[in-house]
């Protein structure tokens, strides 16, 4: 995969991308688990929705980069 993508002449670096895709993943799955009633049984709510971002995008910068 490239290290970064031309749009219009502009070069975006494909982390960028992959960071927003993270994120709607996080909303999406956020909302699931909200709905779900999950965030009532962790300690900290907040803590737990950034360990989830962070593993996603983990998760897919090492699908795409390995």
């Amino acid at each position: 995969m490239p290290r970064e993508l031309a749009v219009f002449g502009i070069l975006i670096p494909t982390l960028l991308l992959l960071f927003l895709a993270s994120l709607l993943l996080q909303a999406a799955l956020d909302r699931v688990l909200g709905h779900a009633g999950l965030y009532r049984r962790v300690w900290h709510p907040a803590l737990a929705r950034l360990c989830l971002l962070a593993c996603i995008f983990s998760a897919l910068t090492l699908a795409f980069y390995s």
